[in-house]
């Protein structure tokens, strides 16, 4: 999970844990374990100060994500006594606020757009696994200028220092 803790100006601690589930499926003993961790430790810190647990379902899987998985995990966690203060959060519901986070990155050039398409990444994925190297990304992208006007999807990604590692 997620954690934040931040003043709260007055002297005390606030803290906001999040847990993320995928709806693809049933609550798993490893998510629960990690919703129970975090709302345990969102109720510890509401003693000396405030505190939120956040539930932000993880559904931008489209061809996995079902709303009868997200209301399975619900009912589990609701089962399991561990209520949120904030959420469901989708993040299919927020495409346009990472958009705009993304749009920042890019124009602070902090991001650049990778324009590989998925075999080219597989490609690479393949290279590395018969050379027994580490599957990285080989930063195509990071320094190209020659973007397509046509359209075509793009990944937003990192602008890592040179030499530093990008898995695929």
């Amino acid at each position: 999970g997620d954690l934040r803790c931040y003043s709260a100006g007055n002297g005390l601690e606030s803290v906001r844990v999040r847990f993320a589930p995928s709806p693809t499926g049933n609550l798993h003993v490893g998510g629960a374990r990690t919703a129970l961790y975090n709302y345990l430790y969102a109720q510890q810190k509401a003693k000396s100060g405030s505190s939120a647990f956040v539930l932000r379902v993880e559904d931008t899987d489209k061809a996995r994500s079902t709303r009868e998985s997200e209301e399975a995990v619900l009912r589990d966690l609701t089962w399991l006594g561990l209520n949120w203060d904030e959420g469901p959060l989708r993040q299919s519901e927020r495409g346009d606020l990472y958009k705009q986070r993304a749009q920042e990155l890019l124009d602070k050039g902090l991001a650049y757009k990778c324009f590989c398409t998925p075999e080219e990444l597989t490609a690479m994925r393949e290279k590395a696994t018969q050379e027994k190297g580490r599957i990285m990304y080989d930063g195509t992208w990071r320094d190209r200028t020659d973007h397509p006007t046509d359209g075509r999807p793009y990944t937003v990604r990192f602008k890592m220092r040179q030499g530093s590692e990008t898995t695929l």
